[in-house]
């Protein structure tokens, strides 16, 4: 019986001796979904339930968030590059997919442009992330907003891809009213 405890023992210590103590680090990622500031509970909620990833703070103007975790841990077995989408896939399953997590935008914050529609007809949260998604799916846009108590939708682009004519396009293809955008009859 000797034999086989000082066999185990030492199985359990190499063992204990290959595992690697964590190590998180901080990491920032684009958060979609976050179309009003009533949405941070329902992220934080959402982070509570992803084991070994933390939600360290929220950057609402960028739509983006600082996390803390150890990738070796957090996403075991998950190559680097997939990272990025397996947070993705575990934040959208927490949510019912109305949160997700993108990469950075890569357009410098200072270029920029702030863009304000009014958005009529919308009475709830459902049409505005509807609005929102419409919004946010277009090429260019880094942050968007959608307030059925303002009634408006704001977002900020990178004029070089994207203008208030195809955010416009895009509510309308949604079926949003934009007062004020209707075109001139003769």
């Amino acid at each position: 019986m000797k034999p086989f405890l000082l066999l185990l023992l030492t199985t359990v210590l190499a063992c204990a001796a290959d595992e690697k103590p964590a190590n998180p680090q901080l990491f920032k990622h684009r958060i979609t979904g976050l179309f009003s500031h009533e949405r941070e509970p329902v992220l934080r909620e959402a982070m509570a339930e992803i084991p070994g990833v933390e939600l360290v703070s929220i950057d609402f103007d960028h739509a983006e968030g600082t996390f803390r975790y150890d990738p070796a841990v957090a996403f075991k077995g998950t190559k680097p590059d997939d990272i990025e989408k397996s947070l993705n896939n575990k934040v959208g399953q927490a949510t019912h997919y109305t949160l997700g997590i993108q990469p950075l935008i890569a357009t410098p914050p200072d270029q920029l442009t702030r863009v304000e529609i009014p958005i009529a007809g919308l009475d709830c949260q459902a049409c505005c992330l509807a609005a929102y998604e419409s919004i946010f799916k277009v090429e260019g846009v880094a942050q968007a907003t959608a307030s059925f108590k303002d009634g408006k939708l704001t977002a900020l682009i990178d004029p070089a891809k994207t203008n208030r004519d195809d955010l416009i396009a895009a509510l309308k293809k949604r079926q949003v009213k934009v007062p004020g955008s209707e075109p001139v009859k003769p």
